[in-house]
């Protein structure tokens, strides 16, 4: 297992001073616990699906770039983000291959490759059936509910329409004066 150029160290119970780790040239105390060992292969690839949209501000861009083309600055103004922070984020989404970005004049124009979403697509059709189910159930649940209203209604209807409410009532549509 390699090391991750970016790992983050955090403080740990304090031990004998002096004791050091030393791998690959990077030198550790082992005060420190590490909290990211990466494989060689992570390194050298990209991060999953899952961790580029786990970011709510990427998935506010994706989400706006569904529905058509944007530049920066228009992600920007409808977003309300700052443009360092846009453009950090259509950084990453572009490396991750969730965005393509075309240069129109003096902007570059991004929109969605919607490939990389196909490993969210095939983790969550597991789930697909369970919640079909479950929305199918509420849905019978839901035209019972309907139909029990409607019933009721028409039967308040009925009940309203034979009272009689004195002599200075409407006659009803057919009924004689």
């Amino acid at each position: 297992m390699g090391w991750c150029p970016d790992v983050i160290a955090q403080p740990r119970r304090p031990m004998a001073s002096g004791n050091v780790a030393v791998k690959e040239g990077l030198k550790f105390s082992v005060e420190y616990t590490l909290t990211r060992i990466c494989s060689v292969e992570y390194i050298k690839s990209m991060e999953s699906a899952f961790d580029i949209i786990a970011e709510p501000n990427r998935r506010a861009i994706l989400s706006l770039l569904v529905s058509s083309e944007q530049s920066v600055g228009e992600i920007e103004r409808q977003l309300r983000m700052s443009q360092p922070t846009v453009s950090k984020h259509l950084r990453v989404l572009r490396d991750a291959g969730f965005v393509e970005s075309t240069v129109d004049a003096q902007r570059r124009l991004y929109r969605l490759n919607p490939e990389p979403l196909e490993e969210v697509a095939v983790w969550l059709a597991q789930f697909r059936g369970f919640w079909s189910a479950h929305v199918d159930a509420l849905e019978r649940h839901l035209d019972r509910m309907e139909q029990s209203t409607l019933t009721k209604s028409t039967e308040t209807k009925r009940k309203t329409s034979t009272r009689r409410r004195g002599p200075n009532r409407e006659p009803n549509k057919g009924e004689k004066e």
